[in-house]
């Protein structure tokens, strides 16, 4: 096993813990990467909104924007990279994203790749389904407006139409769009 440096890509693979089928995505991002840049680019590839507050849990701790509102052990993200933490192939994290609906990620490091000019990153290079909206209720919510949008005679039929949008389609995903708010920044990410 090569040692990690700066000068690797990581390809993960983000899957997004209960609904089913699974909704996950494949991203290739700079094993540099701090925390920080890694919760933008998982809010782009997801479809979230970055409207509640996250937290990455690795090797037993937590990591994620440090607040006065909780009072749990935090390490600060902006200062903890990728490579501190997933440093193997198969090595995995946690990210959750909204601590009300609770919408867990499996991150796990499939491969380690030598940098190469051609390749560009962050970047998306596969994925399935639509993310949930948000505040939608979590997993058990998420299944509810499901059932609610797929039966016309369900009573919260037309409420939750209304609520969500007509164009809502839960199995469409779209790695283009993804990946024209993912243009790799002056910095890298």
């Amino acid at each position: 096993m090569a040692k990690v440096t700066a000068d690797r890509i990581y390809q993960l693979k983000v899957t997004l813990a209960g609904p089913r089928p699974l909704i996950w995505r494949r991203l290739l991002v700079s094993s540099s990467a701090s925390l920080k840049e890694l919760h933008y680019i998982l809010q782009v590839a997801m479809g979230w909104t970055d409207s509640h507050m996250h937290q990455f849990e690795a090797k037993g701790r937590l990591y994620g924007k440090p607040t006065r509102e909780l009072e749990l052990p935090m390490k600060d993200e902006a200062r903890t990279r990728l490579d501190q933490l997933l440093m193997r192939e198969k090595d995995s994290m946690l990210y959750e994203y909204d601590f009300g609906d609770s919408w867990t990620h499996q991150i796990v490091l499939e491969k380690i790749l030598a940098a190469s000019p051609q390749v560009k990153v962050p970047q998306c290079i596969a994925g399935a389904r639509a993310c949930p909206p948000e505040d939608c209720g979590g997993v058990f919510g998420y299944s509810e407006l499901l059932k609610a949008l797929k039966d016309p005679s369900h009573p919260e039929h037309q409420d939750m139409l209304e609520w969500i949008g007509e164009d809502y389609d839960a199995t469409f995903f779209d790695l283009e769009a993804i990946n024209k708010q993912l243009v790799p920044r002056k910095g890298g990410l």
